[in-house]
């Protein structure tokens, strides 16, 4: 069985679209205060600066609207643990994509309102099991709104990263919903029992091949919080430095992640 194809987790349709417009609307009332030398700030994401981020983001919902207004395929292709492993093959093309936003829209609060109101109206007209034309394979609207959490959960904490004093909220639907998907994600790649993996208050996974744990304390175990194993697994902070700084714990043997993070990039 590939890593993609461990069944996945169901989610509250209603709690995530709820999540995503929340998580959304976040980002555009801080990008509605930043000054033309705060979006031209680089990020951690290579050569984009804020203003490409932001692009992104817009990009990244702007898709729910774009496909609901395409033909539906016959049938749903991939699940959200299949996305998950697919990102990485998309980048250089979804970088192009910000970088041509980026320089078509030089009004980013514009840009974000008008996808806000797109957005809007396909959620309230729209059912869960609609399937969509995604670029990596047919997927129902449902499982793409919960993708669309860990892109807004992540680029939010990238442009907190990137504006010194931004301190855009997340909200908590939208950060529980990210930290089990890459949670699972992990689990999907390295299945087995043998490690326990706990990110409170939202996501507890077993992993790893070896011994299975069946009662009491674990023997291995890895504990962390939600934002720094969000970090961790879409490669924005090393395992290293997060042991170093005591940003997580690991105790046991099969307790390092080290070789098996990031889980998407």
């Amino acid at each position: 069985m590939s890593p993609a194809r461990k069944r996945a987790r169901t989610y509250d349709s209603a709690k995530i679209r709820k999540a995503v417009a929340a998580q959304f609307d976040h980002v555009r009332e801080a990008v509605r205060t930043l000054g033309p030398e705060q979006l031209a700030l680089p990020t951690r994401l290579g050569d984009w600066s804020v203003r490409e981020l932001v692009a992104h983001i817009g990009m990244c919902v702007d898709v729910v609207p774009r496909l609901v207004d395409r033909p539906e395929p016959p049938r749903a292709e991939i699940t959200v643990l299949d996305w998950a492993f697919g990102t990485a093959a998309n980048a250089s093309v979804l970088s192009e994509a910000a970088h041509e936003i980026a320089r078509r829209d030089s009004d980013a609060d514009a840009l974000l309102t008008a996808v806000a109101e797109r957005l809007a109206g396909t959620l309230a007209g729209t059912p869960d099991g609609r399937v969509l034309a995604f670029r990596t394979g047919a997927i129902t609207l449902a499982d793409l709104l919960v993708t669309r959490t860990v892109e807004l959960v992540v680029h939010t904490d990238d442009l907190n990263a990137a504006v010194p004093g931004l301190q855009v909220p997340h909200d908590r639907q939208a950060l529980a919903a990210c930290t089990r998907l890459l949670a699972d994600a992990l689990a999907a790649k390295a299945p087995g029992g043998s490690t326990e993996v706990r990110v409170p208050p939202y996501a507890v996974v077993q992993c790893v091949e070896g011994p299975r744990h069946t009662r009491g304390t674990p023997p291995n175990v890895v504990e962390t919080d939600p934002l720094t194993w969000i970090r961790l697994a879409t490669g924005r902070l090393a395992w290293k430095d997060a042991l170093e700084d005591a940003e997580v714990s690991a105790s046991g043997e099969r307790a390092d992640l080290g070789g098996l993070l990031p889980v998407m990039s």
